[in-house]
């Protein structure tokens, strides 16, 4: 048994496959392999191991046909041809559940960030213009009494939600169900998507990127937003339209923005690198120690499970049924 892994990932994830008998062959380097030498290192393994920045489309999958699953090591799986796998009866794994909480949180610092102008104040004080205590210096947007809209109501969603209720903050939600449960527990309130631009003081994105999700957020969306809203996202570049994003900010439409990720990642807008009221991250959502962990041990014991033969623990596509040993 041989498995791919396209880059370096904590050693816990490696220490799994090596244990379970598995040959480990793995490209050491943070920056992405080519297809040209990702398909050559992977020739003959029954598993690829990768991350969300390898796109594994199906001249890929064409190429590798020993391979048994792609495990993602990400939650997210849009950088993967999933109906293509699926039609070559190849398991496609997420890593959900593990980095629930690391990304919520990671959402909510942004949203302070930019809601008291964190990052702006830090650099003010660290050049030396704080001089005096002023009645009108930085001044920045409470959150208590305020509405925050939620465009994707899943685990980092709902989880996101929970942490807003703690600073008195009332909730509006979009998505293609409601969820009664995240009702109950926060008091939020489904709505359109449309009504949620109107009311809201705040918005925060976490819906995962497809057809339906491609540019979500776009020139209408912002013109119906409040002028002075706070736009967060830590779900997908490409589900917000980045320069009708930099004409709000430049416009004052938007008060400010907190971005993780970016429409041309890792590129970014040149507009949004010179901009005060914008807060950047590389990325960074579930980037804790214990979450980095987890999600390897994740994606390895996926990879354990299908070339044991049996079932994976979190499947994004269905393949067969596997009878699991008492």
């Amino acid at each position: 048994m041989k498995v791919f892994v396209t880059s370096i990932i904590p050693e816990i994830g490696i220490e799994i496959l090596k244990k379970n008998g598995i040959e480990v062959i793995q490209y050491k380097n943070y920056l992405p392999i080519k297809k040209d030498e990702l398909i050559k290192k992977a020739k003959g393994c029954d598993a690829l191991l990768c991350l969300l920045s390898n796109k594994i489309d199906k001249e890929i999958i064409e190429a590798l046909p020993e391979l048994k699953i792609i495990s993602n090591y990400a939650v997210g799986f849009n950088n993967i041809d999933v109906e293509y796998a699926t039609q070559k009866k190849i398991w496609v794994t997420n890593t959900p559940d593990v980095l629930t909480d690391a990304t919520a949180d990671l959402a909510f610092a942004l949203l302070l960030a930019c809601a008291r102008r964190i990052v702006e104040a830090d650099q003010f004080t660290r050049e030396g213009k704080f001089k005096i205590w002023q009645s009108d210096l930085m001044l920045g947007k409470d959150l208590k009494n305020k509405t925050i809209g939620i465009i994707g109501a899943g685990r980092i969603g709902q989880a996101f939600g929970k942490r807003t209720t703690g600073f008195g903050m009332k909730i509006l939600y979009y998505d293609k169900k409601r969820v009664p449960e995240f009702e109950k527990v926060t008091g939020a309130k489904f709505t359109s998507l449309k009504q949620l631009l109107k009311k809201s003081d705040f918005i925060s994105i976490h819906t995962p990127l497809n057809k339906e999700t491609y540019h979500l957020i776009d020139k209408e969306e912002f013109d119906t937003m409040k002028d002075g809203a706070i736009l967060i996202n830590t779900a997908r570049g490409e589900v917000v339209n980045e320069k009708e994003l930099v004409n709000a900010l430049k416009s004052g439409k938007l008060f400010a923005a907190g971005l993780d990720v970016y429409e041309f990642e890792p590129k970014i807008t040149k507009d949004l690198l010179k901009m005060k009221n914008v807060v950047l991250l590389p990325h960074i959502g579930s980037a804790t120690v214990e979450t980095r962990n987890k999600m390897a041990e994740l994606a390895a014991s996926n990879v354990v499970r299908v070339l044991k033969g049996k079932n994976p623990l979190t499947p994004v596509n269905e393949i067969r049924q596997v009878k699991r040993k008492k």
